[in-house]
């Protein structure tokens, strides 16, 4: 398994941006699609973002299309999450997780590899 590390978090006013950074360590990083999830107080974690393991293919969930854009850096075993127009309903903690590559997938139990979280908070 790939170890991964989440930073980038904050407080923000609404409208504002922020830029979540994951840090995954070992060598294998390019075998890892890449995916953020979020999760509010008393909801479910839910899927927000992913990238296949080329950095070519991404998805997101409706609520941040246009919003928010997720990228990688192979050479620095990080991938992002560029959050822009931030909204207070996207206060949550966001969570960086990984799969082996294949399937882009969006569920949260086909995923593995966890980081701690790092929490987002949005005020209006």
């Amino acid at each position: 398994q790939v170890q991964l590390v989440e930073s980038g978090g904050g407080l923000v006013q609404a409208g504002e941006s922020l830029r979540l950074s994951c840090a995954a360590s070992g060598r294998t990083f390019t075998s890892y699609n890449m995916a953020w999830f979020r999760q509010a107080p008393g909801k479910e974690r839910e899927f927000v973002a992913i990238i296949d393991s080329n950095g070519i293919a991404t998805s997101y969930v409706n609520s941040v299309k246009g919003r928010f854009n997720i990228s990688r850096d192979n050479a620095k075993n990080t991938v992002y999450l560029q959050m822009n127009s931030l909204k207070p309903e996207d206060t949550a903690v966001y969570y960086c997780a990984a799969r082996p590559r294949g399937l882009l997938s969006t569920k949260v139990s086909d995923f593995g590899s966890w980081g701690q979280g790092t929490q987002v908070t949005v005020s209006s």
